[in-house]
Formats: structure tokens, C-alpha cells, sequence
């Protein structure tokens, strides 16, 4: 985590990827979670899985600590994307390490996530 991450002291998690920072929507960076019933548009293919345990999985996840963010970009929504942490725990990494998420290379700005989860620890 960088020394520069914003503290985030209200986390709340939406779904697999996707959380608010009080009023702040926060997209996890190269990843992609199972649509929230009836949230997967007839026009896109959304991520296969469970929804409700990929969101279970990221609620587990803030339990290793305070969780904070750094912005990478913003997606057209007008979110932003981001690289997040609970604790030293890399929340992109935590979802696809336990296959509650998939990889999207071509959301993975510059490759973070690809190096991230190469390095963190299992």
C-alpha cells in the first residue's frame, strides 16, 4: 500500500467490486464481479458466479483492517477506479484469489493488478 493511499474510515461494499467511501464510489481496479440480481444489463456479459457470495467475500476482506484507496482513473460512470487495500490485504487480489472475480486485463491500467496479485501473499 502506498504511503500516499486515502484513508477510507466508511467502507461499505456494494458488490464483488464496488465500494462506497461515504458518498464516493470506489471501482476496484482490473476486475470484474457477478452482477446484483437484475444489475446486468441484456446488452453485456457479465462475470459468472455467485453475486451474493462475491459480495460476502469482499465484506470478509475489510475485516483485515482500515481500508484506503488510491485513485488510478475514472470509468465512464464517473467512479472512480481504484487500487484498494483492507489493512495490507490488495482487495482486487483478495476477490480473484478466491474466485469470487475475474481478471479483465484490458481494465488493468498499466498492469497493477497483474503485478499485485503476482506478489501478494495467498
Amino acid at each position: 500500500m502506498p504511503l500516499d493511499a486515502i484513508p477510507c474510515p466508511s467502507a461499505y461494499v456494494v458488490d464483488g467490486d464496488t465500494l462506497r467511501c461515504g458518498s464516493i464510489r470506489l471501482r476496484l481496479l482490473g476486475i470484474d464481479a457477478p452482477e446484483l440480481p437484475g444489475h446486468c444489463a441484456r446488452n453485456r456479459q457479465c462475470a459468472p458466479g455467485d453475486a451474493i457470495a462475491s459480495k460476502g467475500s469482499l465484506i470478509d476482506a475489510l475485516r483485515n483492517g482500515r481500508v484506503s484507496y488510491s485513485i488510478v482513473t475514472t470509468d465512464r460512470f464517473g467512479r472512480y477506479v481504484v487500487m484498494a487495500w483492507a489493512g495490507r490485504a490488495n482487495l482486487s487480489c483478495w476477490q480473484l484469489q478466491r474466485a469470487q472475480a475475474i481478471y479483465k486485463p484490458r481494465w488493468d491500467d498499466g498492469g497493477l493488478i497483474a503485478t499485485a496479485c503476482v506478489k501478494a501473499p495467498k
